[in-house]
């Protein structure tokens, strides 16, 4: 694909533009750390691409680091994180900190020292990064990474989060569909097929004398991609420049590009076919060997044989002596054409050729066996259990599957396999994880393994099937038999199962549930009990917990963190005290069932601070969750996202969002979401003013006077019913609920229970108390930290002060007005803005209809109308092609337009509120 002068590629203006341009800006300093994701089918030039960017990066001094993920080391835990710091960890730069790189060489097995629960592997390759880029702009790229193993994938994924004043540049690329990139904060660059002009260049550069016959045949055949416009050609089977001879069956670009090499695979040598399966087998290891295994066929066998690997294009030496393949698909091409028994041979070689306690030999064993081997059994769930506290729970559970299959006692093996449906959840791979639980029920579960077993059906249920019967049904006896024998299957199962049986509870409300844990609350820790506290009946026993919590927290060591991490969140979630230092915290734990938990516990705090600008990353993480399997995560993910929707007053987008979920929560019994979606229904009425409508819908929840029990989240509604009430003149209603909130001590809960009590009051004042109320109500500590109630709190407040004839109104609602604006809550807005008007304050000439749409909106909108696609507005601003047009589709219905060419002059027109 490259140009004459080797420094571009035909037909990739845009992408290596778009990548220059990045690698300018790390290099400059900018402060700003970039990552991007190639994504296109293979044979498309995402390596070359990859291949242009490490070249220059390298001329600019830049520190390049460079890794491949394979088929053959998908299951390696952090294989791929492994290829990118190990170099940098045999001279590691002074500032990093010892316990970051005892983190990082316990997690890839380089140091002795002892692995703990908690190890910050994410925050240590981060420093490592941080440090390295004070020396000189560091440039990763990572390819294939569709075959990461999931541990590197999750280190990753958080260190691409961090990029933010780093001097790194993070280039990827992978094939399309489900992959390991899902939640990676990139930008996406869909590398497509070559045009026809482009293709027949890139033909005529490498093939000059190829007829033009011939070469148009190629352009046709290879439908534009270049590994195919570069292949074909050499398999004619006739004169290949006379453009007579017919063409072999045409290969499907991206899918089966293999085909193009099994003619020069079959002409090899049986020595040169062994050097290659080894080494396509064997993967970076291997790499280093084949000068070895060449060896061992003779001199005069050596030398023919690497004379016809280089000959054939397959595959040549580097200047490390390392043997490279043209292309990833000439290691699938070889791995396909090699019989079973071939392959098995060469598993065994490769176990020889490796340590005793290198884990790849381990697989390599497990690969070549052919019957029962409880030795190796043995062995392989060693090795996976060590995995599992290096953090790799996804690689780990292989291992203990194939543990299960090549055991010889039905017992070890249903206890293996439980282990590793455990394991694979933990991991991220909850689809795995099911098969397993299906496996497992197609015997008898010995009694020792039942309670383990429970719980990795209860995960399946919960978090896949998005069911909690067997919430109610099994962990409640599981946990009985846990007490009963004094024993676990890990450690820290009790906790687990307890925090999955209070999920199940609070999200259905199931008597089962909370009868269950008020029976096995004596069984576990205090942290687990201060949980059930949080969510049981917060208005009346959740006084103290946030401070109980935090000292729990500063008391926590580092191999407590890793069981406690789900606890703690939830707790923090339930009083909304889930805050950046917890982020920090457990951001190294990277196994999706943390990640997922904070996650939420985050999309939560960002609706509740304004940080309104993160509502469409609750979509991706529901997107990512869904590819995941967990579809649990993916509904409350998405029920977050309905809270953004509802604060904006955005009502067609909220009720598309309800009909999608309420179904769901519905047949699941999850009160929790079909609660909430009442009361966002509530929300919506009030931004538009249908305060009657919001009454009825808010009372429905929690009648005036009363704070249900059943409502764990009872302090949202609560100020939303207040407000309706007073709007509707039921100012005996208002009073009354302010009153049972102050009997229960409400504002003893948190900070943000205090100040919605405060709001509240103030609103529900009547006569010359009212602005006291209010001056209390935005002197409650930390008030300002909640963007949205405290802009309602001001609408209300220069309502009040206008009714008065307070010179001060203005200033209060022109605020209110601001906040909302800058939340894109338009209906909101509107309302300031009338009470402005009413107050003399002229707001409808001087504002502009693009005020009506939120600040990514207009951003999108603004570029749309300067002529830029969706492909390269995503680009500009970070966004997806889908995310662009959904942005664009509520433009033109805000605006009152149907197409792009009606933006420029819509944005422009005043409005009138």
């Amino acid at each position: 694909m490259r140009a004459a002068d080797d420094t571009d590629l035909i037909g990739r203006q845009a992408e290596t533009g778009l990548l220059r341009a990045a690698l300018d800006d790390v290099v400059a300093g900018s402060g700003a750390g970039a990552a991007f994701l190639l994504r296109g089918e293979a044979g498309l030039g995402k390596t070359a691409l990859l291949d242009l960017l490490h070249a220059e990066a390298g001329r600019r001094g830049c520190t390049v680091l460079r890794a491949l993920g394979t088929e053959t080391e998908e299951g390696v835990a952090f294989g791929l994180l492994h290829q990118v710091v190990g170099p940098l960890l045999r001279r590691p730069p002074a500032g990093l900190p010892r316990h970051h790189a005892e983190a990082l060489e316990s997690a890839l097995g380089l140091g002795d020292a002892p692995p703990r629960d908690g190890l910050l592997i994410g925050a240590a390759a981060l420093t490592l990064l941080a440090e390295t880029g004070r020396t000189a702009p560091v440039v990763v790229l990572l390819d294939d990474v569709h075959w990461t193993d999931a541990s590197s994938a999750a280190v990753f994924a958080f260190l691409h989060r961090r990029l933010a004043g780093l001097p790194t540049l993070i280039v990827s690329a992978c094939r399309p569909g489900r992959t390991r990139t899902d939640g990676w904060a990139a930008t996406v660059v869909d590398v497509s097929a070559l045009g026809p002009r482009d293709a027949g260049d890139l033909v005529r550069r490498h093939r000059p004398r190829l007829p033009s016959a011939a070469v148009r045949r190629v352009v046709r055949e290879a439908a534009g991609n270049p590994l195919a416009l570069l292949e074909l050609p050499v398999h004619r089977t006739g004169d290949p420049l006379d453009g007579t001879a017919p063409w072999p069956a045409a290969a499907e670009p991206g899918h089966r590009l293999d085909r193009l090499f099994a003619a020069r695979l079959d002409a090899l040598s049986p020595a040169a076919g062994r050097v290659l399966l080894l080494t396509a087998l064997g993967g970076e290891t291997a790499a280093w060997n084949a000068a070895a295994w060449l060896a061992d066929e003779g001199a005069d066998a050596a030398a023919e044989a690497v004379e016809q690997i280089e000959a054939s294009g397959l595959a040549h030496r580097d200047l490390a002596g390392r043997l490279a393949f043209r292309h990833p698909l000439v290691r699938s091409a070889i791995i396909a054409r090699a019989t079973v028994e071939e392959r098995r041979s060469a598993h065994r070689e490769l176990s020889a050729s490796l340590a005793h306690d290198d884990p790849r030999r381990l697989r390599h064993e497990a690969a070549a066996a052919v019957s029962a081997d409880e030795d190796l059994a043995a062995r392989l769930e060693a090795a996976g259990r060590e995995m599992a506290r290096r953090g790799g729970d996804a690689e780990g559970a292989v291992l203990l599957d194939r543990a299960a299959a090549l055991g010889t006692d039905p017992r070890g093996r249903a206890r293996r396999r439980a282990w590793a449906a455990v394991m694979a959840a933990r991991g991220g791979r909850l689809r795995y994880t099911a098969r397993l639980v299906e496996e497992l029920a197609r015997e008898p579960v010995p009694a020792e393994v039942l309670p383990l077993f429970a719980y990795a059906v209860v995960y399946v249920d919960q978090s896949h099937r998005v069911d909690f019967e067997s919430s109610f049904t099994l962990l409640p006896r599981a946990l009985g038999e846990l007490a009963a024998t004094g024993t676990e299957a890990f450690p820290g199962l009790a906790e687990q199962m307890y925090f999955k049986l209070l999920l199940a509870t609070v999200y259905t409300d199931d008597p089962r549930g909370w009868s269950a844990l008020d029976r096995h609350g004596p069984q576990v820790s205090p942290l687990a009990r201060l949980c059930r506290r949080a969510w049981s009946d917060p208005a009346r026993t959740a006084h103290g917990v946030a401070d109980e919590l935090r000292a729990q927290v500063d008391a926590m060591g580092p191999e407590q963190e890793a069981g406690a991490a789900w606890l703690v969140l939830w707790t923090a979630a339930a009083v909304d005290a889930a805050d950046a230092r917890l982020w920090r915290r457990f951001s190294a734990q990277h196994g999706y069932a943390t990640q997922g938990t904070i996650a939420k516990a985050k999309g939560y705090q960002d609706y509740l601070a304004g940080r309104w600008d993160q509502a469409e990353s609750r979509l991706r993480e529901a997107e990512a969750a869904d590819e995941l399997g967990y579809h649990c995560n993916a509904l409350v993910f998405r029920h977050h996202y309905a809270h953004f929707l509802a604060g904006r007053g955005d009502e067609d987008g909220f009720r598309e969002v309800e009909r999608h979920l309420r179904p769901r929560a519905r047949r699941a019994r999850m009160t929790f979401v079909e609660d909430h979606l009442d009361h966002l229904t509530g929300l919506v009425a009030l931004a538009h003013g249908r305060y009657e409508e919001a009454y009825r819908v808010l009372a429905g929840l929690t009648p005036p006077g009363v704070l249900p029990r059943g409502l764990p989240w009872f302090h949202l509604p609560f100020f939303d019913l207040v407000e309706a009430a007073v709007h509707t003149g039921r100012t005996a209603q208002a009073e009354a609920h302010v009153a049972a909130a102050r009997a229960t001590r409400m504002a003893d809960i948190s900070p943000h229970h205090a100040f919605l009590l405060a709001a509240a009051t103030a609103l529900a004042a009547r006569g010359d108390d009212a602005e006291a109320r209010f001056a209390t109500a935005f002197a409650v500590d930390g008030a300002e930290q909640w963007v949205f109630p405290m802009a309602r709190l001001r609408l209300a407040h220069g309502r009040w002060l206008r009714r008065h004839r307070r010179a001060t109104a203005r200033h209060a609602l022109r605020t209110a007005a601001h906040a909302f604006r800058s939340l894109g809550a338009t209906p909101w807005a509107v309302q300031a803005e009338r009470e402005l008007r009413a107050a003399g304050i002229a707001t409808g000439a001087a504002a502009g209809a693009a005020d009506l749409l939120t600040a990514q909106q207009a951003r999108v909108a603004r570029l749309a109308a300067d002529g830029l696609t969706d492909k390269q507005i995503g680009a500009e601003l970070r966004l997806s092609s889908r995310t662009v047009a959904d942005h664009l589709a509520k433009v033109y219905r805000t605006l009152g337009i149907t197409s792009r060419a009606a933006l420029s002059g819509a944005l422009d027109r005043p409005f009138t509120g």
